[in-house]
């Protein structure tokens, strides 16, 4: 329980720095954030699969690549859904997304426990 309440402050963290480094992408504060992480962990976990699944004679056909405008398609859907967090069009939601993965990895290693103990 402990290393989801982690994981999601990470993942709220992780929106509020993405949001602040693209002008298109606005997050009302970090209760918006951690609404925007619950959601969109509830979007990836249950309707991405079924849309990949649509999708996949296309994805197949671009390599995988048609993945990132689903993902952006989705970053809209939880724009549309949350109050507080808005995306300015599919440009930036595709880019949200994009640097939203890249600072979710920067971040990390906060999740792992130590290796070391002194």
């Amino acid at each position: 329980m402990l290393s989801f309440v982690l994981q999601w402050l990470v993942s709220g963290v992780a929106i509020i720095i993405t949001a602040y480094l693209l002008p298109g992408v606005t997050v009302a504060g970090f209760f918006a954030a951690l609404v925007t992480a619950l959601i969109l962990g509830l979007v990836n976990a249950f309707i991405r699969p079924v849309l990949i699944l649509f999708t996949l004679p296309l994805n197949i056909l671009t390599l995988g690549l048609f993945t990132l405008v689903i993902n952006a398609l989705l970053v809209m859907l939880a724009a549309a859904i949350i109050p507080g967090f808005a995306v300015r069009g599919f440009w930036w939601a595709l880019l949200f997304g994009i640097v939203l993965a890249i600072v979710n990895f920067a971040l990390s290693p906060l999740l792992k426990p130590s290796a070391t103990k002194l």
